[in-house]
């Protein structure tokens, strides 16, 4: 079984079908894709700034490598550790870019796969009708006059300093 995260946009109400339409499915495991393609993945997925990121990133290992003299074993085992690294974190730099452009994560579900997993998420996601939020969380009462604190607080501890 394998998590998937749902992201809708910030402003989507709970329950509206319309907001499914800009929904994202991120799979939150190891992508073979970002460890044979790396920046390739990046820029396939439209992930612009991670892509270019790792891009330099690559570049700049590669070149630290043949700066340092490093034997071509040992490199390779250490562009494949890193590689390996970028495959890892390749779904969270997804979410991160993600949330950047104003998606909110929705939900998170566990499923054999990914039409499974959609499925789940939006089922839940229309499950949520306002009229039962409303009735699950009823509003807070309002509070007395009497039990309110004065709006003269300064400080952090205003029952700290009583009047005298």
């Amino acid at each position: 079984m394998t998590t998937y995260t749902l992201h809708l946009p910030r402003d989507a109400r709970p329950g509206d079908p319309a907001a499914l339409e800009d929904a994202e499915l991120v799979k939150d495991a190891f992508s073979w894709g970002a460890f044979f393609f790396t920046f390739l993945w990046f820029f396939f997925h439209r992930l612009w700034l991670a892509g270019i990121a790792v891009l330099v990133l690559v570049f700049a290992f590669g070149w630290l490598l043949q700066l340092l003299n490093v034997h071509e074993a040992a490199g390779t085992v250490a562009a494949l550790l890193l590689q390996a690294l970028i495959g890892l974190e390749a779904s969270s730099l997804r979410r991160w870019t993600l949330s950047r452009h104003g998606y909110g994560l929705a939900d998170v579900v566990t499923a054999a796969d990914r039409d499974e997993a959609e499925a789940k998420a939006f089922a839940r996601w229309l499950a949520h009708r306002p009229a039962t939020l409303a009735a699950r969380n009823p509003a807070p009462a309002p509070v007395p006059p009497t039990l309110r604190r004065p709006d003269s607080v300064i400080g952090l501890f205003p029952d700290a300093e009583r009047p005298r």
